[in-house]
């Protein structure tokens, strides 16, 4: 397993995995999940997403945002034939020991209300609610805030 830096060559194989990852919310939510419907592009040029390949093959990503007091995580997304491999824990680690080098107190992520399978994987790595708010960018939706 690699984690590396995704290049503006690597645009396609973020969008088809993350569509990929996030395929059965966008089922249940009746509507693409916002990481499904980001442009990657500028996010690439900034240093933000990192991909995770598995013998040699793209096999998850993660986008981290850099804040003053803390790192955001955006999107953790594991293709479907890698699951349950612990790709997602890898990132998260990923995410924590990065934000350890920054010199950054803490790791936040915000996900829907509705994606059990994320937050059992955010609860079991040790992440907690810290507060609920109507989604910004769509109506009716809920989003956690994880610290």
């Amino acid at each position: 397993m690699k984690i590396r830096r995704a290049l503006a060559a690597d645009l396609a194989t973020i969008v088809r995995l993350t569509e990929a990852a996030y395929a059965p919310y966008t089922a249940l939510l009746g509507a693409p999940p916002i990481p499904v419907t980001e442009d990657y592009a500028p996010r690439i040029g900034r240093g933000e997403v990192r991909l995770l390949e598995s013998s040699g093959e793209p096999a998850g990503l993660i986008v981290l945002e850099r804040h003053p007091n803390h790192t955001m995580i955006f999107s953790v997304a594991v293709g479907p034939a890698f699951q349950g491999n612990g790709f997602g824990i890898a990132l998260l680690k990923w995410a924590d020991e990065r934000t350890r080098r920054w010199g950054l107190p803490e790791v936040r992520l915000y996900t829907n209300a509705k994606m059990e399978r994320n937050i059992a994987l955010y609860k079991a790595y040790g992440f907690h609610e810290t507060g609920r708010r109507p989604n910004p960018y769509r109506s009716g939706w809920t989003v956690r805030r994880h610290g």
